[in-house]
Order: structure tokens, then sequence, then C-alpha cells
């Protein structure tokens, strides 16, 4: 079969490797049991535990671990350990969470380990607040009826376990995804010891049955291949019937192993899950992660209101329309762009309420960059008008910032007051005011005005810079461009000779 013919020349995918190199292994003991997993993820938030299937290990839900702990969730894979009975699993888990400090979990459990995730939701209630069934079942008859050797299976050699093992996993031409996950189950399988194998085969057929749970059918969600799989139809749907108020979670292919062939969809039915049973993701809690927090969380909903998030249609709303999309809640799986890569027109307009960062500036990537439209103007979405002049237009004792047939006189004075101050200026003095403001523009007053949203006069350290007078700066400015200027040439010219002189020598 595939796998045999993996056996020895399989070389793990390079997501695998670097997974291995960011993500440590634990090993500890418990009690008489060694356990090994992985836990990633920030440690404030409820973990989602893995149990993987007869065939699988720890590092078969590497790519949930990756995909979620980078959203702000903690999961935690384990090896099913050295155990020979159903109640022997149940003590040894818990004292495995106790020794971990995890009180309240959420279990995703595959095959075998569905079932274990079942029984211990049984007898251990109050620690267990939803389940994620994939490809399992209810009881172990079947698998017993199959398996008539089972009392001998802890005598038998570790290549006939493996076998037996491999041939559960149906044989034939797979999709490129579906084959590479068999490959890469295959190669976990070599990895373990024959006691590993009986212990687990032991528990696939040792008599037991899921009774009753305590816990509600919402908080379960029942996600199933319908290609095909090692687990009957039959067992797969008395898990449906035994919880009529599941959600469902279909895959349309997948195998025995969809969280390795279809990890996409896998893991969007995951967060879609915890974020339905109440759990919150905490990105801002990941070092390197991009700051987009889940979708629907509460934590959105703050860090909106912290940058002066707007709603659609508020009177007031500096941010004009809002251009968010309302399928944005649903896209979860997709790549999230960071900051730097966002529509410019997007993103929301500076307000008085929204600079409240250290500077007063944006909360993001850029502090000191204001939005921009597709022309690079300051204006953003409203248009190019200059927005160089932050200060507020003028107002009437009502407050109002004119535009009515009452202030129109005051206006036109005003105006005529201006023109013929401006007039009587000399042609010496529009010069140097003229040379004053396109230096004030260069150094960036205005800039940091609009960033604070206030009046450029009031800025200390500007107004500072900005008094200097025009003739210095220029002294300054204009030399070391000019030197600038002549590094670069000198650095091209030097760089082309050499070019030239290596030619030369070949």
């Amino acid at each position: 079969m595939k796998g045999t013919k993996a056996k020895g020349v399989f070389a793990p995918p390079g997501d695998y490797i670097y997974f291995k190199s960011q993500v440590p292994l634990h090993k500890i003991p418990v009690g008489t049991k060694q356990w090994r997993y992985y836990d990633f993820g920030p440690k404030a938030v409820p973990p989602l535990i893995c149990l993987p299937g007869t065939a699988g290990t720890a590092d078969v839900h590497y790519k949930q671990i990756m995909a979620l702990s980078m959203k702000g969730y903690r999961v935690i894979s384990v090896d099913i350990p050295r155990v020979w009975n159903h109640n022997e699993w149940i003590q040894a888990f818990e004292k495995f969470l106790d020794a971990i400090d995890v009180h309240h979990i959420h279990i995703y459990g595959t095959s075998l380990g569905g079932l274990l995730a079942q029984l211990f939701a049984q007898y251990r209630p109050r620690r267990v607040k939803s389940l994620v069934l994939s490809n399992t079942f209810l009881d172990t008859r079947s698998f017993a009826a199959a398996m008539p050797w089972a009392p001998v299976v802890s005598w038998t050699p570790s290549f006939l376990l493996k076998r037996y093992v491999l041939m559960g996993i149906p044989d034939g031409p797979h999709e490129p995804f579906i084959a590479d996950s068999v490959d890469f189950v295959v190669s976990q399988v070599e990895t373990l010891s024959r006691d590993d194998l009986a212990s687990r085969l032991t528990l696939t057929v040792e008599s037991a049955s899921v009774g009753p749970l305590l816990l509600p059918d919402a908080s379960i969600t029942i996600m199933d291949t319908n290609d095909y799989c090692a687990i009957p139809q039959q067992l797969k749907d008395e898990v449906g019937e035994r919880y009529p108020g599941a959600r469902r979670a279909d895959l349309k292919t997948g195998g025995d192993f969809p969280f390795l062939s279809r990890p996409d969809e896998v893991n969007l039915h995951l967060q879609l899950h915890l974020r339905r049973v109440g759990v919150q993701p905490r990105p801002d809690l990941v070092p390197g992660a991009p700051k987009t927090p889940d979708v629907g969380s509460p934590y959105e909903e703050n860090a909106r209101d912290f940058n002066g998030y707007q709603p659609k249609g508020d009177e007031g709303s500096s941010g004009g329309p809002s251009n968010s999309k309302e399928g944005d809640d649903e896209n979860l799986g997709g790549p999230t762009k960071s900051e730097g890569q966002e529509d410019e027109t997007n993103l929301p307009i500076p307000s008085k309420d929204s600079c409240r960062g250290p500077l007063g500036g944006f909360d993001g990537n850029d502090e000191d960059d204001p939005p921009q439209d597709d022309h690079g103007s300051i204006g953003g979405p409203l248009g190019n008008e200059d927005m160089r002049n932050v200060e507020d237009p003028p107002k009437d004792g009502a407050g109002s910032t004119g535009g009515s047939s009452n202030n129109s006189e005051g206006q036109e004075s005003n105006d005529a007051a201006k023109d013929s101050e401006a007039s009587s200026l000399s042609p010496a003095l529009e010069d140097k005011q003229g040379l004053s403001n396109a230096v004030k523009y260069i150094t960036g007053l205005d800039h940091a005005a609009l960033v604070l949203n206030k009046d450029p006069q009031s800025l200390t350290a500007a107004r500072t810079f900005s008094q200097f007078p025009p003739e210095l700066l220029v002294s300054y400015l204009l030399p070391a461009y000019l030197g600038a200027l002549y590094l670069g040439a000198l650095y091209i010219t030097s760089s082309v000779q050499l070019c030239i002189s290596r030619q030369l020598v070949v």
C-alpha cells in the first residue's frame, strides 16, 4: 500500500520542519505514565486539546497548532499514553490536566480520540466545556468482533501491529493532499513502539459504550468526511443520532485525516466552534502575530473603539461612509492583510477621539502616517482637498460653521480685510512668507499637526523649529542635499569602474 511504499524514503514537509523548529515538544511523567505533548498559544485562553486516533501522534495536529495559535488560541496536542482500559485513561488524563494546570478544556477528538473524549466528558463533565468529534464512534463492539485475537495483542510483534493498523487505511489512488496526509501518518506510525500500538488497539476493542452526557448538544460539533473513512458510515451515523442538536460540519473530501489533508477547512470549523462556545482569542498576546482580532470578538469591538471606529450611519462621524463588507464575518480561513498592505482608502479618517496613541497618532504600525487616497493626498476618501490647513472653520455665536445668510456679511468683510492686508504687503515680505511656508511644509509641521489633530501654532516643538530664519534652514538643507547627490554619483562611478576592471581581468 502507499504507506509501505513511503517507508524509509518519506521526506517531512517544509511546514512541519518549520513547526518543529518553533514549537517545543514537552515530555513529562505523571505518575507511572509518560506524556508527550505540544502546548502553544496564549496561556490566558482556555485550551483546545487535540486527541489523535490509533495511528496518530501529537505531531499530526501540527497544522492546527500553527494556524490557531497565530490567531490567539491555545492548542494542546497530546499522545495517547500507554493505558490498557478506559477507566485508567480517564484517571491518567485528569492527572495530566492537573499537572499542566488546566481545568476547563475543549476537546477535538478523531477516531479513537473522539471515543476517549466522549468518555472523559461523561465521567468528568465539569472539566469539558465543548467537543468537536470527527470520524468517531460510540461503542467498540464492531471493532472487537473484527479482531478476535485481541486477548493476545500485548504479545504480538511490532511489525504485525503496524501492519494491522495500516491495513485500516484505504488503499488505492488518492488526491495529492490526501496521499500526503497518509504518508505523514504512516511515518508517525513508524515512531510508535509495540506497547504504544498494543495499548491503543486494546482501547479500541475493549468493551465500552458512551452514555448520556451532561454537555448540551449545542456545545458539540460533528465534523465528518463524506468520501471514505476507516470508520464505517453506520457508526458515524450513530454519533449524529445521539447528538441531534449538535452542529454539523461535513467535509466533502479529506479521507481519514482531514486535519492534514484539509487543514484550512478544519481550522475554519474549529474557529467557528470555539467562538460559538464563548472562547475569545487573544492575538495581542501572540508575539509577531498581526494585530487583527478574531471576527466578532469583544477584543475587536474594543480595538475599533480605541482606533476611533465609527459605526456606519452614525451622525457626527468623521470617518465617512463605512467601507466594510457584511461578508467579512465569514472570512476566517483566508489570509489577513497586514496594516501596511491594507487599502489606504478603507482606513478611518483621523478625528479628535481617534488620536489616542502615545503621541496622539493612530494605533498601528505607522503611527505618524494619516490615511491617504489613491492620488497620495491626505484627504482620504473624502477627496483631494488640501489638508494642510487643519484649523477649525470660523464659527458664529451659535457654534455653527457658517453657510447661512446670517454669516454671509461677516465672511465677506473678513475676506475683504484679508485681501487688503495681503495687498499691503511688500514684495520682499511676500517672498519671505512664501519661503517660510515652503520650509515649514518640508519640515513636516503641518503633517504633525494633522496627525495630532491640533493647530500647528499650538505645537511648541514644531513652532520653535518653524521660527528659525528660512535663510538659515536653506543654508543647511541645500548643502546636505548636494552632498548626498555627490556621494551617490561617486558610488555609481566607482561601481561602474569596478565592473569594467573585473571584465578586463577575465
